[in-house]
């Protein structure tokens, strides 16, 4: 697995053989968890307890034993799943051995593909455009949405759709609950809720929070109710025969998608597998794709339409920036100027602060916004609120640094070199060249709501696109 291994690519190298000695028998470990480790792969680096413990403030990873007798282990000798972990999976891009991995359902999908009674419907999140060509030698010129699609048509996939339509939908659901929100008395400020490491984090280290959660689903679980709902009428196709797979920076959208009321649709999970860039990039390789050289294609209709605000949710700041841009017109009826909230992305200068935050005017009130990417930056800042030192409206985090352009599920090449603002700037610039960039103009979008929503944060809209973050737990933090 030499896309996970740093240490194999630089054995492979400079031609360094295996060392002729027995090898370590690997500790138990939870099969079903969304992170999985190979303890004799640990070359005791640290490198998962430090990205842990002082980037993400999370804690999970620890160390026992000094000297030979050392090893790092999960803290207090915790199960995995009840460490509370964010699944964030930063330490396993950080893990330079591929002792950490995410669980690999690649055989599950290709069951899928290959029962002829299964109908495979396939979503790819926008992050994911920014950085798929790393695991297959393509250069990000290379790396087209159009040649992903192909690709994705070539492995098997029936129905290839683009999860920018669901960060459309997203942002209609969350702007609309924003501006009623604006309108209310309720605790400030509100939180968005499409990254599901950082709502983790929120539950079992701040739990007392959760309720400030925007109820809206993450894009992935939106995509997956109405693909087994309104999609499913569309293909005239029966709901029960949707295979919906997701394809995800991340693997924490593989715990997501287990959740409580992620059923919604009401033939099984509304998403039924997930796969990380990293799985993608072997499945290609497995195919023996010529990547290069395949002909481009577009996405499916009718979930295959996304604007520029859709694209940027993969990259920090983006979330909020899309949704405040919907949110004016929402309460004006008029656009703003597209780049009028530009001022919440991270653009590389210093912050005196370890998170963004900016100000502006929403039809005469006031808006008070923050963005943090990464869990201890996340930390901070609630910690500022509870003292009451800051004061917001809306507020952004993404668990992982540079958001999921920077997401644990992303490839690692061995260079150590962190690549989210750089994959980030290819989101930010298809923003800039999109046709639409604004989530309310999505004319998929638009017509979902004509044909079966009716509008944003109905009664439909309600039991299909929003979430209860009460009905499931997290173990509380140390």
């Amino acid at each position: 697995r030499q896309d996970t291994c740093a240490l194999r690519f630089l054995s492979s190298t400079f031609n360094v053989q295996d060392a002729d000695e027995a090898l370590p028998v690997p500790e138990p470990w939870d099969a079903d968890f969304p992170l999985q480790r190979d303890s004799s792969k640990c070359i005791k680096c640290m490198r998962c307890v430090a990205i842990c413990d002082k980037v993400q403030h999370c804690g999970v990873w620890d160390f026992t034993g000094v000297g030979p007798s050392m090893k790092v282990i999960v803290r207090d000798n915790l199960p995995i799943a009840d460490a509370g972990c964010a699944l964030c999976g930063q330490c396993i891009t950080h893990c330079p051995t591929g002792a950490l991995t995410a669980r690999d359902d690649v055989s599950r999908i290709m069951d899928a593909i290959l029962d002829p009674a299964v109908e495979t419907v396939v979503q790819v999140a926008p992050a994911v455009r920014a950085a798929w060509g790393e695991g297959v030698g393509l250069s990000r010129a290379e790396a087209t949405p159009g040649r992903l699609a192909a690709a994705l048509h070539a492995v098997g996939f029936d129905k290839v759709f683009d999860t920018d339509f669901a960060a459309d939908l997203t942002i209609m659901e969350e702007g609309s609950e924003f501006v009623e929100f604006l309108g209310s008395d309720n605790p400030r400020p509100m939180f968005t809720s499409c990254c599901p490491g950082w709502v983790r984090f929120l539950k079992s280290q701040f739990p007392e929070m959760t309720g400030r959660l925007s109820t809206a689903k993450s894009p992935q679980q939106m995509f997956g109710a109405v693909g087994k709902t309104w999609l499913a009428h569309n293909l005239g196709v029966d709901a029960d025969k949707i295979y919906s797979i997701s394809i995800m920076p991340c693997i924490a959208k593989k715990a997501e998608r287990e959740l409580p009321s992620m059923d919604s649709a009401g033939h099984g999970s509304d998403v039924d597998l997930v796969i990380t860039t990293r799985e993608l990039a072997r499945m290609a390789r497995a195919e023996h794709l010529d990547v290069e050289n395949i002909a481009e294609s577009a996405f499916d209709s009718p979930l295959g339409d996304g604007t520029g605000a859709g694209v940027i949710f993969g990259a920090t700041g983006g979330v909020m920036e899309a949704a405040l841009r919907s949110a004016y017109f929402l309460t004006t009826g008029e656009n703003p100027s597209p780049d009028a909230f530009r001022e919440v992305r991270d653009d590389g200068t210093i912050s005196p602060l370890p998170w963004r935050e900016a100000t502006f005017e929403l039809a005469g009130r006031t808006v008070r916004c923050a963005v943090a990417s990464g869990l201890g930056n996340a930390r901070q800042l609630l910690h500022s609120l509870q003292r009451r030192e800051v004061h917001y409206e809306f507020v952004e985090i993404m668990a992982c640094p540079g958001g999921c352009a920077g997401g644990g599920g992303q490839p690692v090449d061995g260079t150590d070199r962190e690549k989210a603002a750089d994959r980030g700037k290819v989101l930010f610039r298809l923003d800039q060249n999109a046709p639409l960039r604004f989530s309310h103009e999505n004319p998929a979008v638009q017509a979902l709501y004509r044909e079966y929503l009716d509008e944003p944060c109905s009664h439909r809209a309600e039991e299909l696109l929003h979430c209860d973050h009460f009905a499931w737990q997290m173990d509380a933090a140390r």
